[in-house]
């Protein structure tokens, strides 16, 4: 079977997971009620729509954002959480949170002061690893703030000044894609967009940096280019992501791990696969949210963590069993 047929068939397993995010739910669509004489017609339109777009957009930016990691820093295990780009987010958003400012998830004050966390991130670590030669102080430089924005965060919530602010950032952090509408897409899509864009260019440089960072320069890859282009991708379009739903973890790490043996480990063969990977696998843990018994939904990212969790320790019992032999 060819690449395009196999990337053809992901594409058609994308889209049904989009008719599935559209259909399903406490009450299911059928598809005779997507006409506009159907009064659940609304549903479709105001709620389901959005929550589609934005799902399949937030997927996909993570997905990509993990196999532009994982070629980056050649560690099987990075995922966009490493960069520490989406701390940095969610501490802006439970700033505004908290101090009043933010008003409901998805409003222009919270996705501000999100963003800016993202900015801020991005920034520091561009200025942190401006003069490394290695990637190793990429990961350190995301690993600390990572650390430093989890602790503020942990910290703000701990002095918030009424237990509705707690109760509203800690359900916020658990991340998802309820209640969210046609205000939250306009909102985020310019900025996922732009840094999926971003990230779908370097592949080229991450095949040649596969080889090695001399041979990389040798190919005449320019490595502090990339570097950029992979903060600044990644940064857009995870803290865009984040500002509006909230952490989802582990797509980035899941993602290119399921595909790379239907696409092979090159790098550049592996972005646009994970980026359509990674909006069905959020759009069907999406429906599954809706689906759970109970009048509420589970939250987004509890069931990603119950998907990725298991499949990070059978991943980490593998490469680990290859090492003990």
């Amino acid at each position: 079977m060819s690449r395009t047929v196999r990337l053809l068939l992901l594409a058609a397993l994308t889209l049904t997971m989009v008719a599935l995010s559209l259909a399903a739910g406490k009450q299911w669509l059928p598809w005779d009620a997507w006409t506009g004489h159907d009064p659940r017609w609304a549903i479709v339109i105001e709620l389901r729509v959005p929550r589609a777009v934005l799902g399949g957009m937030l997927g996909a930016a993570l997905g990509l954002s993990g196999a532009v990691l994982q070629g980056y820093l050649r560690n099987p295990l990075a995922d966009p959480t490493v960069i520490g780009v989406s701390s940095c987010a969610a501490l802006g958003s439970v700033a505004a949170i908290v101090f009043g400012v933010g008003g409901v998830a998805g409003g222009l004050g919270q996705f501000g002061w999100a963003m800016a966390g993202a900015a801020g991130a991005m920034a520091l670590l561009g200025l942190l690893t401006a003069r490394a030669e290695s990637p190793v102080m990429f990961v350190l430089a995301g690993t600390v703030l990572a650390s430093l924005a989890g602790a503020l965060t942990a910290f703000l919530i701990s002095i918030a000044p009424n237990p509705y602010a707690v109760a509203e950032a800690i359900d916020w952090l658990m991340g998802a894609l309820t209640d969210r509408g046609i205000g939250d897409v306009t909102l985020a899509a310019p900025f996922i967009i732009g840094g999926i864009l971003l990230l779908l260019t370097t592949g080229r440089a991450l095949d040649a940096l596969a080889l090695g960072e001399d041979a990389a320069r040798s190919l005449g890859a320019n490595l502090a280019q990339l570097r950029w282009t992979v903060v600044l991708g990644a940064g857009l379009a995870v803290g865009a992501g984040v500002a509006v739903t909230g952490v989802v973890g582990f797509v980035g790490l899941v993602v290119p791990h399921v595909l790379r043996p239907v696409f092979g480990a090159r790098p550049s063969a592996l972005l646009l696969p994970s980026a359509l990977g990674g909006a069905a696998l959020t759009l069907a843990a999406d429906s599954l949210c809706r689906l759970a018994p109970g009048a509420g939904e589970v939250r987004l990212g509890v069931v990603m963590a119950l998907i990725g969790a298991p499949f990070f320790l059978a991943l980490l019992f593998r490469e680990g069993g290859r090492e003990w032999r």
